[in-house]
């Protein structure tokens, strides 16, 4: 008979080829397929429920929003009403709690290429979020590690300069300012804000030198070394990156202690499997795929050179980082520093043996954290110069996936062969120029909620945006703002036009000083490049001479009450030149053929401004209509729906608004059209292919 040894020999001697670790990848992978094919997420609940009994696992309190996540894959949202219910809120993590309130299904995102919050839940079991009416406790938490964990939270939680260690300790960059953190994007290291292989190193090294002076045995120290990084583990929640290079670091460290000589690019082979089989979900998580990918293309890049200068080797390693991240970064970001990598030869040093280890010791000393500001107001003076210095910014449209296996494809022959270089540098400029080639006419009507916002592309790639979007604002308390007011902006707007390969804005025409048509404007000229504004007829009201201040500053021309454009042949004309003292009436009227297609952009305008068109123009079959005033009953009169007789009515409308729009009479006045709505149909996009409308939405 086989011994066990001998099986284990046998085993060992198989662990050597490489052929056994692909057939093993290649079977996770399917089974990953199939798993994710028919996967649907646990749910237990009903629409209709009021009353839950949930334990949280997460939570956050941001001005006077409670965010929170449950452990029976659920996720709420409360508001506090008085400063003194936000004062009294104590419960903690793992503590249980009655719940009273509406669950609802999350939407799809409803601008192309934007984050889709959705399938974000979906992949982490979610279904449905909760707007949370009532809270209150039923049982406090008497589990000892949760105990430890709610302890070293309140810790930080009263610790000075506390948004990095919630960064670097427990993976929450969202405490982190928004005008801070975004230095750090252009700078491109980002990177080391996510818990990984940088987390996992510095905290092993550090444990370790303290074990040694205990002088124990490897085995020991290593089993002790697993055992707090699995408490750091439970104390962020299993973030997949981190998961991933603890147990990386821990196979590595048995590889070497019993020397059975497996390659480390098989034990990632290794690492990879046994997280997939654990969760193949994992596969949607960004930072999963980042990590893998980035640390894939270092070992390969080791096994073939060895370079012994550490300052060399973090230059070249930051090199490789970026190649092999590229493609990701850039379905991600839609943009990305090409120079940024040299700042990780400051960052990573500094980070990894100043920033990260002060964090750790200033949770154990909170009298420390004065060292810690320290190093912050450094790395933070530095990442602002480096954003305005070290910064080559380009914008990518989004990459297929068949542009990706390319990319990869050329990328490991170059690191295995050194061959196809000049291939490569081609694949990525033609990735950066790809967007030149498109010569189909697109006209978007984007979903901004109850705001406007439209973006006619012509031919030759010139982008005209027809007003902003932006929401009206109201007045708040102190305790009520919130760290990080949400953007419309930066989240929807800069996001899908550089997903599309956008680079700048020729012309910005706002409609009228609403708003909702312009509020975004302030934002977008501040963060995107925009040639022209262009403004409508009749004064400037105090929105508008805000942005006239801005546009002076970075010496932007801006026009007002202008009759025509003529743009790349095409003639956009301005029907409304009229002054009627109001700002809706006032909008600027937008008429243009393309292709010998009419589109009609209606702004505000009400019934009275129709009623002067019809007796101007001869508007007849337009083929496409912006419904004016957001389908209000103040625009759109049966008269002038009768004469333009529409193929189509584009509505934009914020889902269950309190204006009541879309108006029932109106809609009847354009049942002859096939109507979309923003509340319904998410964003409309017409693009006109061999002289042919064609439609898209992009629905909730």
């Amino acid at each position: 008979m086989v011994s066990v040894k001998q099986y284990l020999i046998k085993l060992k001697n198989l662990l050597q080829y490489d052929y056994v670790y692909y057939i093993l990848i290649i079977i996770t992978m399917i089974y990953s397929c199939l798993y994710i094919k028919n996967y649907i997420p646990p749910n237990k609940y009903n629409i209709n429920d009021n009353n839950f009994i949930l334990t949280i696992k997460e939570y956050k309190i941001d001005g006077n929003k409670l965010s929170i996540e449950f452990k029976e894959n659920l996720i709420g949202t409360y508001y506090f009403e008085k400063e003194k219910d936000k004062n009294n809120f104590k419960y903690q993590i793992n503590d249980k709690v009655y719940i009273k309130g509406k669950l609802k299904s999350p939407n799809n995102n409803t601008i192309i290429n934007t984050f889709n919050y959705k399938k974000y839940l979906y992949h982490k079991g979610i279904t449905y979020i909760i707007e949370i009416e009532k809270i209150s406790l039923k049982e406090t938490n008497k589990n000892v590690f949760y105990k430890l964990k709610n302890r070293i939270y309140e810790r930080i939680n009263n610790i000075n300069h506390n948004e990095y260690i919630y960064a670097f300790i427990l993976g929450k960059k969202e405490y982190i300012k928004s005008d801070i953190y975004n230095n750090y994007k252009i700078n491109t290291i980002t990177h080391l804000f996510s818990l990984s292989a940088l987390h996992v190193s510095v905290l092993s090294s550090m444990i370790l030198c303290l074990l040694n002076k205990f002088k124990l045995k490897k085995e020991i120290s290593l089993l002790i070394i697993f055992i707090l990084l699995l408490f750091f583990l439970f104390l962020t929640s299993y973030p997949p990156s981190l998961l991933r290079a603890t147990i990386f670091f821990l196979i590595s460290e048995i590889n070497k202690m019993y020397k059975l000589k497996i390659k480390n690019l098989n034990l990632l082979y290794i690492t990879l499997m046994l997280l997939l089989i654990i969760n193949p979900n994992y596969i949607y998580n960004t930072g999963f795929i980042l990590s893998f990918t980035i640390t894939f293309f270092l070992l390969i890049y080791s096994q073939k050179y060895k370079i012994k200068n550490k300052l060399l080797n973090i230059f070249i390693t930051s090199i490789i980082s970026m190649l092999a991240s590229f493609p990701i970064i850039i379905n991600m970001n839609y943009e990305i520093n090409i120079i940024g990598f040299i700042n990780n030869i400051f960052f990573i040093p500094f980070i990894s043996y100043c920033v990260f280890p002060i964090s750790i010791i200033s949770i154990i000393i909170p009298k420390l954290s004065f060292l810690l500001n320290i190093l912050i107001i450094v790395m933070e003076t530095i990442s602002n110069l480096s954003s305005k210095i070290i910064n080559c910014n380009l914008i990518f449209q989004r990459i297929n996936f068949i542009e990706i296996i390319i990319y990869y494809s050329l990328l490991l022959t170059i690191l295995l062969k050194q061959k196809n270089i000049l291939i490569f540098f081609l694949i990525v400029v033609y990735l950066y120029i790809k967007p030149s080639f498109n010569k189909n006419i697109q006209i978007n009507y984007l979903d901004m909620s109850q705001g406007d916002s439209s973006l006619i592309i012509t031919k030759n790639n010139k982008n005209i945006l027809i007003d902003t979007g932006g929401k009206i604002k109201y007045k708040s308390e102190n305790w009520e703002i919130q760290s990080k007011e949400y953007n419309m902006t930066l989240s929807k707007i800069i996001p899908y036009f550089k997903s599309i390969g956008m680079k700048k804005i020729d012309y910005l025409i706002l409609t009228h000083g609403d708003s909702d048509h312009m509020g975004e404007a302030i934002n977008l000229v501040e963060n995107f490049k925009v040639e022209k504004v262009i403004f409508n007829c009749g004064e400037f009201n105090e929105l508008e001479q805000e942005l006239i201040k801005v546009l002076d500053k970075k010496k932007i021309p801006y026009y007002s009450c202008i009759k025509e454009l003529n743009i790349d042949n095409n003639k956009l004309y301005f029907l409304n030149n009229e002054d009627y003292g109001n700002e809706n009436d006032n909008s600027s009227v937008i008429y243009t053929e393309l292709n010998n297609h009419k589109f009609l952009f209606m702004g505000d305008a009400g019934i009275e401004v129709e009623e002067d068109l019809i007796e101007k123009y001869n508007l007849e079959d337009i083929d496409v209509l912006k419904v004016g005033h957001h389908g209000s009953k103040t625009s759109s009169s049966e008269e002038f729906i009768n004469e333009i007789n529409p193929k189509y009515s584009i509505i934009s409308v914020g889902k269950n608004n309190r204006y009541g729009h879309p108006n029932k009479e109106v809609l009847n006045n354009l049942d002859d059209s096939k109507i979309y709505r923003t509340d319904q149909d998410g964003s409309i996009m017409f693009k006109i292919k061999n002289d042919k409308l064609q439609v898209e939405t992009c629905s909730p």
